[in-house]
């Protein structure tokens, strides 16, 4: 498992210790923080469109009035469904520590479900995204903007300690950024899991929030087969190739046997999301077929499963 992106949640169990798969009843309210500049914006914009009300920005002192029963100065009952919070060092009376207290006491309400989202992103790629926009960073008004993301990582770290999910969003667009969330946030009646396959180049990264990386490097190549190197691990031929590997079975059949008991364990621990990535050297031929293959088996065995194939495009040029 990466460290780019942690779950850390648990789920509510029945009296016989598996998955309560009845609907939750409680409010669910996501607090997103993180680094000024990570995508807290664009990730409120996407739970919004997955059924959200968002929120950005709201002091600390008005967030308990607005989400717990206990706390509401009328007495008027007021229905709200699942809420997305912005909260960052942007926002007006922020604190570390009073936004902890915040999430310890909203977490007491018995009427709300509380999860906490910390963005993050590379160094360097902060400084290009200001760079880009022209915009301050809210901590160095009057110095490089090095020395404000590094201040800011030291303040908020116990923040990133406390967080369900930590989103690393470098290198991702909105598109994926929305998949992500949905996968780990999306708003269902039960609990239900979602695994995503990827394919990749290991000379291009791991993919920033894979759970469980395999790597099939020691599998014959098709790069090196001169009729084989310009097509893809979408092609017949390219198949047939890899699964004449001697290697190949064994470790297909091990590789279905390691991941099928653990599925109905994430469910259990409330897992929601599963990514699953599949590298190889180049992204173009072992890794894409072993992706499909094994994104095949786990809809043959009734699982919801989403495919992307990262580098093939890139691997072209």
């Amino acid at each position: 498992m990466t460290d780019q992106a942690i779950s850390t949640s648990s789920s509510a169990r029945n009296k016989n210790g598996g998955p309560d798969n009845t609907p939750d009843e409680r409010t669910r309210v996501l607090l997103v923080t993180g680094m000024s500049g990570a995508g807290k914006t664009s990730a409120l914009k996407a739970l919004e469109d997955i059924g959200y009300e968002a929120v950005d920005n709201m002091p600390l002192s008005l967030i308990g009035s607005l989400v717990a029963p206990s706390r509401r100065t009328t007495g008027q009952s007021v229905s709200i469904g699942a809420m997305a919070i912005g909260v960052d060092i942007r926002t007006r009376d922020f604190g570390v520590e009073p936004l902890i207290r915040e999430m310890d006491n909203l977490a007491s309400e018995n009427s709300i479900q509380v999860s906490v989202l910390f963005m993050d992103c590379d160094d360097g790629e902060l400084i290009r995204r200001y760079d880009v926009t022209r915009h301050r960073h809210p901590l160095a008004q009057d110095r490089p903007v090095r020395d404000g993301i590094h201040q800011e990582r030291q303040m908020v770290s116990p923040l990133r300690e406390r967080a369900d999910l930590i989103l690393d969003t470098t290198g991702i667009g909105p598109g994926e950024l929305k998949r992500i969330l949905s996968g780990h946030f999306g708003l269902k009646n039960k609990l239900e899991l979602s695994i995503f396959v990827v394919s990749f180049s290991f000379r291009n990264g791991l993919p920033r929030d894979a759970d469980l990386v395999f790597d099939v490097r020691f599998l014959a190549n098709p790069h090196y087969d001169p009729g084989l190197k310009d097509l893809t691990g979408l092609d017949s031929a390219v198949g047939d190739f890899i699964s004449a590997d001697d290697g190949f079975a064994g470790f297909f059949d091990g590789l279905t046997g390691f991941l099928w008991p653990l599925l109905p364990r994430y469910v259990a621990e409330g897992k929601s999301y599963l990514a699953v990535a599949v590298g190889c050297t180049g992204g173009r031929h072992r890794s894409v077929f072993v992706a499909e293959k094994l994104a095949g088996w786990l809809n043959t065995k009734g699982q919801k499963v989403q495919i992307r194939h990262r580098d093939l495009d890139v691997a072209k040029k």
